[in-house]
């Protein structure tokens, strides 16, 4: 709905931020700055490209779910994304008002990215705090196994993937690695 309005009011960008309070908006700015090199599509936070002393440590299982996931988005569309989840962004409107985003849960970004990548748009990540004030939020229900969780976002990528025609021959055990979730 963000984009559709920002179409229609004549906004050129929108930015977003997870309100799980792991996004810091005093980092803003980086993205416009981003946004003035006029280079980007998509200007990505990450919190994996930059470390920092004020960084937290993410659960576990949530990192190497990141970790595998953003792995496998890299390979299969050609990316090189260092942080596949991160939600704080900053988006074209031109640009994803070209895409057919639909997916409302957790595993937005994999229809994203291979839309994203399917179109062609430009990519930046820029580095934003990696921030967990709460390691006991949950995802809610089955999601919070995190085997369950890889195999929704892998579901969820795969059935977009093959939505736009990027579907590769049948996956494989190597070409989708199990997640060691700790």
């Amino acid at each position: 709905d963000a984009f559709r309005w920002a179409r229609v009011d004549g906004f050129d960008w929108v930015i977003t931020m997870d309100c799980d309070e792991q996004h810091e908006p005093d980092a803003i700015p980086a993205f416009m700055d981003a946004i003035a090199r006029n280079d980007a599509d998509v200007v990505s936070g990450s919190r994996y490209l930059a470390q920092s002393p004020l960084d937290d440590q993410p659960p576990a299982d949530r990192r190497a779910i990141n970790a595998a996931i953003t792995e496998e988005i890299n390979r299969t569309l050609g990316l090189s994304l260092t942080d596949g989840f991160c939600g704080f962004k900053a988006y074209r409107v031109d640009a994803v008002s070209r895409l057919a985003l639909d997916e409302d849960g957790y595993a937005f970004p994999l229809q994203f990215w291979a839309q994203a990548a399917r179109r062609g748009l430009r990519i930046r990540e820029v580095p934003v705090r990696l921030i967990y004030n709460d390691l006991n939020r949950t995802f809610g229900g089955p999601l919070n196994d995190p085997q369950v969780r890889i195999a929704h976002y892998r579901d969820v990528f795969h059935a977009e993937l093959a939505r736009v025609g990027m579907m590769p021959a049948a996956p494989s055990a190597e070409a989708a690695p199990a997640c060691v979730c700790r």
